[in-house]
């Protein structure tokens, strides 16, 4: 059986280091599907293109091209040839991409990627509607989730690293603002696949979660 495993769950709640962490141990790819959407955005914010006026982004679709490489430090996302890795989690881009993961024609364009990548290699794949829109016969889909809190307290470490200055209480309202968007969208929204293996990561360490994934990772594949 190919090894193909679908992470699902809202912002902040560990899907990128769960998936990053279970890839590098069983040696297999991982493709973060919300970068895809972050990459799409950030080229919108580049030309100056409204993304609440979806007609100006749908006239734009056929020249934006977003792909993915892999280096030995991992996923890599394009805008035609040159690498966005460093410019893709601000804020500003980080709203837009949920903005955009609104309009199904961009979802569809990027989707034909994903299910690609699966086609073709063993794979780890995280994002918000992966177990059940992108590849719904995936062998075995996680879903982690984690209170609005406790995911705004983690992104509130991500920026402190990276130098960017921000306000928990704000943070928090911007998660459950995206939680919103993403999960009330029409097409393919964030929701738990039925067969989904559910996590709550809130009162967890990654190595209980990372415990948790492989026990379900036994279970399914060996």
């Amino acid at each position: 059986m190919k090894m193909i495993i679908a992470i699902d769950g809202p912002a902040g709640s560990g899907k990128s280091t769960v998936a990053k962490l279970i890839s590098q141990k069983y040696g297999i790819n991982y493709m973060d599907t919300g970068a895809m959407y972050r990459a799409f955005a950030l080229a919108l914010i580049e030309r100056d293109i409204s993304i609440a006026d979806h007609d100006a982004v749908r006239a734009v679709l056929d020249d934006i091209n977003v792909s993915v490489a892999y280096k030995e430090d991992g996923q890599h996302v394009y805008i035609d040839d040159r690498d966005v890795n460093a410019y893709i989690r601000t804020p500003e881009v980080s709203k837009g991409a949920s903005d955009v993961a609104v309009i199904p024609e961009v979802r569809i364009k990027l989707v034909k990627s994903q299910r690609a990548a699966a086609q073709n290699f063993d794979i780890v794949m995280d994002g918000r509607d992966i177990g059940s829109y992108v590849l719904p016969d995936a062998p075995l889909k996680i879903y982690l989730t984690a209170s609005c809190r406790v995911r705004a307290e983690r992104r509130l470490l991500e920026f402190k690293a990276a130098g960017i200055e921000k306000d928990l209480g704000t943070l928090e309202k911007e998660i459950a603002s995206r939680d919103k968007t993403d999960s009330e969208r029409e097409f393919a929204p964030l929701k738990q696949a039925e067969d989904a293996v559910l996590i709550d990561t809130s009162n967890m360490s990654i190595d209980e979660v990372i415990a948790e994934v492989e026990k379900n990772i036994k279970r399914v594949f060996e």
